[in-house]
């Protein structure tokens, strides 16, 4: 702000644009939506999966926006392929025999110059010398040891070999050991043996049982500059150094003999000092007989052109170990697996940022499935849909089914007050289905109760309350369906499960005075409860016996003596077996006369009993239509040939209209 002519402030005027979010998933969204995931599981669960393999297979395709176990796995095997496909192990001895060749060549070349001078016979002596070398590189590197160098250039080029042994070797073992002894002193390299030496007594007391803590504490004392992962106990230590070592020993196990005998050859000249590869091998042993549970026998296949000091290689089976242990966690296929046992750490580090997000998305997912109470133990150990988890997929179902009647009759609810009666003064909280009056004093007090306790909302669902009222007449509802091979071939399994969630939620919240009992008939027939419809797998079996299912219909029919009978079927096959009276299923195709007797004989009773009937017909069997138009003008009945997608309203549907008939 700034004073202008006249004295007048300005004030720079800013301008934004606002417009839609596109860096990837909404940061504001919430992070999973339970009743998409609870649809997603109902649907498995209906075509028969146990709610246990629903939930995995949710979790293994993921949600909307967010990747699935599957998509994290594969993520991991692809990080591992490239791990494999671009490197090479042998980045050490390549290193190494690079720098023995420019000593060789360093010295030749100073020797050629002396062989005119009063030393060239000492010259041709060395010459003989560098040409009775071993052919492998650690051999060479061995005899070199003991050799009075000529020339400065190849004497330094032979110490670097020394240095660049003993750095690679620290750095498999101590993170940042490879940068901490650049140019390293002769004094340094004594502290690191040292530190070894002190380490191996340590560990060596801790195998034996002994009570390491102050030795423990005395040994971070001295030498904690090495460990920047600051652990706190001799336990914590050794599980650090064991899993380096165990991948350093998985990188010898990876190399072919030869490159691994002339990488252990080579180690005797680490910084010129054998004690030290002597120090790193008791090292190693301590470690396995304290570890013996990691990996030390693995290898690993890598064929790529980038090639790998010691230290990094190690470091890629270490990563290599890393991920097949997390391939392991997001397989979940060990008993009692759980998201929870995902290393959410291991995930960022390992896939980055946005898997991390993803696998606690998915672990919060199933937390919140389970704290949900979406799912109960049965007696025999297995998990079931629960009562409330029923109820979120009978709202589903409910939901999508007035979708389509709205949309099939260009409204958009189709709700009414249908049977409602006249108002009984009494109110009670709304619940999904309801389409009574408000009570608008009843509402509002809630609101203000809610308030005054610290809500600062005007009004929520949850202060809802409708009149109630009176029911005119209640219905004895017997929803018949067709559970035959033929159901499930041809793919209407599902809609048949889901016709009958809506039906028991619409009955169960908006006509709670009605009685719905679910038959399920094939070869024979059975009355179920609603979760045991919806985990029904279908089986093989012949025979469609109607005939047996109307029985138990007219057998609930009958205990309801005040209430209107109403009976619905759904069924794509014509009638093909009946009960016998020992109570065994006799079956015949084409269908027996004794069969089609039984069963209009049976909706001849159901008729003296005023039962209205509607036969829902799927598929387009000529034979199974033509039978069932003949039963329905018998009966007074309706025959409806809905699509798969459209059955649920129709059957919801038809019983508003006999309800409200």
């Amino acid at each position: 702000m700034a004073d202008g002519p006249g004295g007048r402030r300005h004030r720079r005027r800013r301008r934004y644009a606002y417009g839609p979010y596109a860096g990837g998933p909404d940061p504001l969204a919430p992070p999973f939506d339970i009743r998409s995931a609870m649809d997603q599981i109902g649907r498995d669960v209906m075509e028969g999966s146990s709610p246990r393999q629903a939930l995995q297979e949710l979790l293994r395709r993921g949600m909307e926006g967010r990747r699935g176990l599957d998509d994290l796995s594969r993520q991991v095997w692809q990080r591992r392929r490239d791990l494999q496909r671009d490197n090479r192990l042998d980045g050490t001895l390549q290193q190494v025999r690079e720098l023995l060749e420019r000593a060789m060549n360093a010295e030749r070349d100073t020797l050629s110059r002396d062989e005119d001078t009063p030393t060239s016979e000492d010259a041709r002596f060395r010459e003989m010398q560098l040409d009775a070398l071993p052919n492998d590189t650690g051999g060479a590197v061995r005899e070199l040891s003991e050799y009075d160098w000529r020339s400065s250039e190849a004497r330094e080029a032979y110490e670097e070999i020394r240095d660049l042994l003993g750095r690679e070797m620290l750095d498999q073992r101590f993170e940042g050991m490879k940068e901490a002894m650049q140019n390293a002193t002769p004094e340094d390299v004594e502290r690191i043996r040292e530190m070894l030496d002190d380490l191996n007594s340590l560990l060596q007391n801790h195998a034996e049982g002994r009570d390491t803590t102050q030795q423990f504490a005395e040994f971070m004392q001295r030498h904690g500059e090495f460990f920047p992962e600051n652990p706190q106990n001799t336990d914590e230590l050794a599980d650090l150094l064991a899993a380096r070592a165990a991948a350093a020993q998985r990188m010898l196990n990876s190399m072919s003999a030869e490159q691994r005998a002339e990488l252990m050859e080579l180690s005797q000249q680490a910084f010129g000092d054998p004690r030290l590869a002597q120090a790193l091998a008791q090292l190693d042993a301590n470690l396995q007989g304290l570890r013996p549970g990691e990996d030390w026998q693995g290898s690993g296949r890598f064929r790529g052109d980038n090639p790998l000091g010691m230290g990094e290689a190690t470091r890629a089976l270490e990563e290599l170990g890393r991920l097949d242990s997390l391939a392991e966690q997001l397989a979940q296929s060990y008993p009692g697996a759980r998201m929870e046992d995902i290393d959410l750490d291991a995930v960022g580090e390992l896939l980055g940022d946005e898997a991390r997000v993803d696998a606690r998305t998915l672990a919060e997912l199933e937390r919140e499935l389970q704290r949900q109470g979406l799912f109960e133990r049965a007696p025999d150990g297995s998990l079931h849909l629960s009562p409330k988890a029923l109820r979120r997929l009978g709202e589903s179902a409910l939901r999508d089914v007035v979708d389509k009647m709205g949309a099939r009759r260009g409204e958009r609810e189709t709700r009414r007050s249908g049977a409602a009666g006249e108002a009984t003064g009494a109110t009670r909280a709304w619940a999904f289905g309801d389409t009574e009056a408000w009570s608008v004093p009843r509402t509002l007090l809630n609101a203000q109760l809610r308030q005054a306790g610290g809500d600062t909302r005007t009004l929520d669902v949850s202060d809802v309350e409708v009149v109630e009222t009176e029911q005119r007449t209640r219905a004895a509802v017997a929803l018949l369906v067709d559970t035959s091979w033929s159901m499930v071939a041809e793919g209407r399994w599902v809609p048949m499960k889901r016709t009958a969630l809506a039906l028991h939620q619409l009955i169960s919240t908006r006509f709670r005075g009605d009685d719905l009992a679910l038959v399920t008939f094939g070869r024979h027939a059975q009355t179920v409860e609603l979760g045991e419809l919806v985990g029904l797998d279908g089986v093989y079996a012949q025979g469609t016996n109607l005939h047996h299912a109307l029985l138990l219909a007219g057998r609930h029919l009958r205990r309801h003596p005040d209430a209107m009978p109403v009976v619905l079927v759904v069924t794509d096959g014509e009638p093909t077996a009946h009960l016998e009276p020992d109570g065994e299923a006799y079956f015949d195709y084409p269908p027996s006369p004794y069969t089609l007797r039984a069963t209009v004989s049976e909706i001849d009773r159901l008729t003296g009993l005023g039962a209205a009937f509607t036969f829902f017909v799927l598929g387009d069997d000529p034979r199974l239509a033509a039978f069932m138009d003949d039963v329905a003008r018998r009966c007074g009945g309706r025959v409806v040939a809905p699509t798969l997608d459209g059955l649920g309203a129709e059957v919801v549907s038809d019983y508003l209209r006999t309800r409200r008939r």
